[in-house]
């Protein structure tokens, strides 16, 4: 079994991962970081170069031969359960948790984060925050479609958002 981090752009995955994963004694891999690594280039040149279907593509390879693992906390791009094929590989290998954080809580976080230019590439041609909301608006249902439960992350520290997923899951 593997522990899924699903949810929007900064809204703690990597980070609640770090330290889940130190807590568990498992693994932390990041899909995104797994894919820059074996394409040894930045999303933001895959998407400027090749589109936003090459880079899904390219996701859902990385998704599957992640999926094949057992006892690590994977965190995926905010997008991966766009496929559903990937969310069948999450379902099916652990149990996924849907991070979740209000529009507000994500632009300042993508705010101040210093991988948001070649990790986190525009998805829209919208001001920021009407871009948070619009995407939210329409993967919201696919993120409760994927997830085994939420967690409301605003004003969580990381420490309880982790008791809270080993609570959950038992582990």
């Amino acid at each position: 079994m593997n522990i899924y981090l699903i949810g929007y752009r900064c809204t703690g995955k990597t980070t609640v991962g770090t330290l889940l994963s130190q807590r568990l004694s498992w693994p932390l891999l990041d899909s995104d970081v797994e894919l820059v690594k074996e394409q040894q280039r930045p999303i933001s040149e895959i998407v400027e170069k090749e589109g936003w279907g090459v880079f899904r593509s390219m996701e859902k390879a990385i998704i599957k031969k992640l999926s094949r693992l057992n006892h690590h906390v994977i965190a995926t791009g905010g997008g991966a359960v766009l496929d559903p094929e990937n969310v069948g590989y999450l379902r099916t290998t652990g149990k996924v948790v849907w991070l979740r954080a209000l529009p507000e809580t994500i632009a300042l976080r993508m705010a101040g984060d210093k991988k948001t230019g070649d990790n986190r590439p525009a998805l829209t041609d919208k001001g920021i925050f009407d871009e948070i909301e619009e995407t939210l608006n329409f993967r919201n249902p696919i993120y409760e479609g994927a997830m085994d439960f939420p967690i409301d992350t605003d004003g969580m520290t990381i420490e309880e958002i982790c008791d809270l997923i080993q609570k959950k899951i038992k582990v």
